[in-house]
């Protein structure tokens, strides 16, 4: 008798893993302007927005037989041109994650040689490094890289444990509430919309979600909603730890430096004084890094794979990898530090794909079907308010990028 995860449990599962992943790491710097109570604010509402468009995006996908992609069903109801300027911005969003992930990594691992052995190495060597050992199991075939994938995946959860219950036995409650400083200002809190948009980015499973279960609208409706919640939990969880010890002038030098994931290893390692619970953040960091890297690497994978016609031959595969990794692989080496930069403007492009496309997709679906028996919550509100915060955060992303709004620096 084969053992089988209850559906609900398995979607969950699927949804919070898919979005939980390297780019809560930015979450820290990108709110260190704001801080604390603004952040988890901020948090909360991004929440809520992603958890709507998801149930959008089921909605319509009711209406189409289970197998039926993403893509494929934007080309049928928005047509060829926004089915094209989707795909683009679905491979911009893996594109510049995986050079986030490449220039974390690296950053990752020369800051911890660096603090174990006092000599800090080549940043491009380390990224280099780090990025061709994980490209050989996505270059070798995808049940190389799900079964790799399941490794890390349990001891990024192992260390994620142990390093957030000992960062929170020597978290301050006056570094938490910033109770010297200002506390927190909401100007700094438009800069950041885009990246924690990213941090609930799993929109592509919703489909298949419904081509593994059916069209059981009730129990993958469920899994959304408690997948998501375990991300919301995560993140907030990892907010407090963060901003519970690293205090807001800290993350100043963090800012400056590029925001990569190295530089805000050191700033804890600095207020946390612990070896074996900086080890364990270093190695949850590394480890949710890798994880997301393979993730996003297969996704752009097969993408390129199936745009290019390139077979599934060693050849094939190789010229696949070199299309899909060289240019990632390369800004990472020539543009060491910008990790935070690059999962701010993934979030950009999440903003298109993730929120406004399913706003679209929900106004003509419901014009061309009849109800599938399923209805996203918030009635007809829903499809205009979801495509208001897309655009609002596209704009503050813009306005951002151009210096209009401040950096917290």
């Amino acid at each position: 008798m084969k053992f089988r995860l209850p559906p609900v449990l398995g979607g969950s599962t699927l949804v919070a893993g898919t979005a939980i992943g390297a780019g809560m790491l930015a979450l820290p710097m990108a709110s260190a302007g704001m801080w604390f109570f603004w952040s988890i604010g901020l948090m909360l509402l991004s929440w809520l927005v992603m958890l709507r468009s998801s149930q959008a995006l089921l909605e319509v996908s009711l209406h189409f037989e289970p197998g039926h992609s993403f893509h494929t069903i934007v080309r049928e109801l928005l047509g060829p041109r926004w089915s094209l300027a989707n795909g683009c911005a679905v491979a911009f969003v893996l594109y510049t994650l995986i050079y986030a992930y490449v220039s974390g990594g690296g950053s990752i691992i020369g800051q911890s040689i660096n603090s174990i052995a006092g000599n800090m190495p080549s940043r491009p060597l380390a990224s280099l490094a780090f990025a061709l050992l994980l490209t050989v199991f996505i270059w070798w075939s995808s049940k190389a890289v799900d079964r790799f994938s399941i490794l890390l995946v349990g001891g990024m959860v192992i260390t994620y444990l142990f390093s957030i219950s000992g960062m929170m036995t020597h978290l301050r409650l006056e570094i938490l509430t910033d109770s010297r400083g200002t506390g927190g200002e909401m100007i700094f809190l438009w800069g950041a919309v885009s990246t924690y948009l990213t941090s609930f980015c799993f929109h592509a499973s919703v489909p298949s979600l419904i081509k593994y279960m059916g069209k059981e609208p009730h129990t993958i409706n469920a899994s959304l909603r408690y997948g998501t919640i375990v991300a919301l939990i995560c993140y907030i969880s990892w907010l407090t730890a963060a901003d519970g010890n690293i205090s807001r002038e800290d993350f100043k030098a963090v800012i400056a430096a590029g925001g990569n994931v190295g530089d805000l290893m050191g700033a804890a390692g600095n207020n946390i004084g612990s070896f074996f619970i900086l080890r364990m953040l270093e190695s949850f960091s590394l480890l949710a890094v890798a994880t997301s890297f393979l993730g996003a690497g297969l996704g752009l994978f097969d993408y390129m794979a199936d745009l290019c016609k390139f077979d599934d031959s060693r050849a094939g595969r190789t010229k696949t990898l070199l299309v899909t990794f060289a240019p990632p692989i390369l800004g990472g080496i020539i543009w060491p530090d910008g990790f935070l930069p690059a999962i701010g403007w993934a979030g950009l492009a999440s903003a298109f794909w993730a929120v406004i496309v399913p706003a679209l997709l929900l106004a003509a679906g419901r014009k061309k079907f009849v109800s599938s028996g399923y209805t996203t919550p918030g009635g007809r509100l829903t499809a205009p308010m979801l495509l208001l915060y897309g655009c609002f955060v596209a704009v503050c992303h813009t306005l951002f990028v151009f210096n209009l709004l401040p950096m917290y620096r």
